[in-house]
């Protein structure tokens, strides 16, 4: 899953947020080095991806990208999955897309020490292009993903798939409304663990 679904699966606890949206840019056991709720988000994240990865449903998704963008795919699915959550939203979230999404920044502004080297260079393009909320519109995601071929130095072709989503759009649509209910339900169980 890609950024807005992290953040949505964390729940209300600002720690869990804060590390399951970084995650990525903290590698091995450097987790240990944050406070209890932070390390929690992080796995969490961990989890996230894993559970994600093996599913059958993303891996359907993958398999009608797999031929044109290889590896890439998966990344892919993440981007066009939060595309379909931002989409949808109101069908998971009582606040608005637009002023959650203008809390999470909030809450990136006023915990800025705590976010790792990657994540403080990005955060101001985050903002001030406003990613989380352009994933609602196909022309925001197809933004998204020329952003991405852009950081692969255009081996990925990402900007491309954009026409893979308008082709399967229900497909697409429908995979990620049941496999997001399984996840919804895994990340409740798995906070609980952790």
């Amino acid at each position: 899953m890609n950024f807005l679904a992290h953040i949505y699966l964390s729940g209300n606890d600002d720690g869990i947020i804060l590390g399951n949206f970084f995650a990525d840019s903290v590698k091995g056991k450097k987790y240990l080095k944050y406070p209890p709720d932070i390390q929690k988000g992080i796995l969490l994240h961990r989890a996230i991806d894993s559970y994600t990865d093996a599913h059958p449903i993303v891996r359907l998704s993958g398999k009608r990208l797999r031929k044109n963008y290889g590896h890439y795919s998966g990344v892919i699915v993440d981007i066009l999955y939060d595309h379909f959550l931002a989409k949808n939203w109101a069908e998971y979230h009582s606040t608005p897309l637009d002023i959650f999404v203008e809390e999470f920044y909030e809450l990136l502004r006023n915990n800025f020490e705590l976010l790792p080297g990657r994540t403080k260079r990005m955060m101001p393009y985050m903002i001030a292009d406003n990613w989380l909320l352009s994933y609602a519109s196909i022309e925001g995601i197809s933004t998204i993903l020329a952003q991405m071929n852009v950081r692969t130095k255009n081996r990925s072709r990402m900007n491309f798939a954009v026409i893979e989503l308008e082709k399967y759009y229900d497909e697409f649509e429908e995979e990620f409304m049941a496999f997001f209910a399984e996840l919804i339900d895994y990340s409740k169980n798995k906070l609980k663990e952790l």
